[in-house]
């Protein structure tokens, strides 16, 4: 199995909540211990402006280009706009395109980053630059890889970005599960969406995810992006579920029994994750990368 990951993704954030070097720490994990050989990396190449445009909207992507985004816009993305943001964002969208591609290929493969799923076509938000996963899925419509696409996102926000630009798409199945009293405010229509409550924990998120992933696999989609966020872990800063270390793996078990059942290759991207201690997000990550494992075996 194929692990997509660029060292272009550890940007200077300025101290910033999100802990952009975890995705240097998971590659680095995963050599250290054998899990993951240096043969199995892919290294993409950023994503062409013209490949951003088949979600993005010219005027948003003009404005990027030259990093001349508006203050009000900046902070909706609440990021600290700069060339090396843009060209990180960039070659992570194009690592997920290679993520989709190698999953058709390969049954599955992982990207160590992506899961942007707050980009809208004409502006981005809550961190998300671009739309990756939505970039992906139109590359590989584009391309005659595909016809149709699931999104499974299970980071503890909605998807509101993906809901949004596939809201009129039949060829694309839209899934949230995510705490309900959190970012982003608004949350559009996905083709299905679950809200938890605050606190929720392992036994109810579980239940209620089954039955959601048996509908996702019954839209009959040639490929599945999953979004395997590590935020609804009980001790994130961003979250405000209940999940255990344990009761996430069990998330990501279900997730891929689903789609091994019913013959669907599986794009994996880790969206997001902000524990008090970047020790837990790796160690979740990680833990998404040895079941996807599991799987290929």
């Amino acid at each position: 199995m194929k692990v997509v990951y660029s060292p272009a993704y550890e940007i200077d954030l300025g101290g910033h909540v999100w802990p952009i070097a975890k995705y240097r720490l998971i590659a680095e994990r995963l050599l250290a211990s054998g899990l993951v050989g240096d043969a199995a990396f892919v290294v993409p190449v950023p994503c062409t402006w013209d490949g951003l445009a088949l979600v993005h909207r010219s005027e948003y992507l003009d404005k990027v280009r030259t990093c001349a985004l508006t203050p009000a816009e900046i902070q909706t993305l609440e990021l600290p706009l700069s060339p090396a943001l843009v060209d990180g964002f960039r070659t992570m969208a194009g690592g997920t395109c290679d993520t989709g591609r190698l999953a058709l290929e390969d049954g599955a493969a992982i990207h160590l980053g992506g899961g942007l799923h707050h980009g809208f076509p004409n502006h981005g938000e809550g961190f998300c630059l671009f739309n990756d996963v939505a970039v992906a899925i139109r590359r590989l419509q584009r391309d005659g890889r595909i016809h149709r696409a699931a999104v499974v996102d299970c980071d503890v926000h909605h998807g509101n970005g993906t809901a949004t630009i596939f809201e009129r798409d039949p060829s694309v199945f839209t899934f949230s599960i995510h705490q309900q009293h959190n970012y982003p405010l608004f949350k559009p229509a996905s083709d299905l969406d679950i809200g938890l409550e605050d606190g929720t924990g392992d036994e109810e998120y579980l239940r209620r995810l089954g039955p959601a992933l048996a509908r996702a696999v019954a839209s009959k989609p040639d490929v599945t992006f999953y979004l395997a966020g590590a935020d609804p872990f009980r001790e994130d800063r961003l979250g405000g579920l209940a999940l255990t270390l344990e009761g996430l793996r069990e998330r990501d078990r279900q997730v891929f029994a689903a789609a091994r059942a019913a013959g669907v290759p599986v794009a994996v991207v880790l969206a997001g994750g902000y524990a008090l201690d970047v020790e837990d997000t790796v160690a979740i990550h990680i833990a998404t990368v040895e079941e996807v494992l599991s799987v290929c075996e």
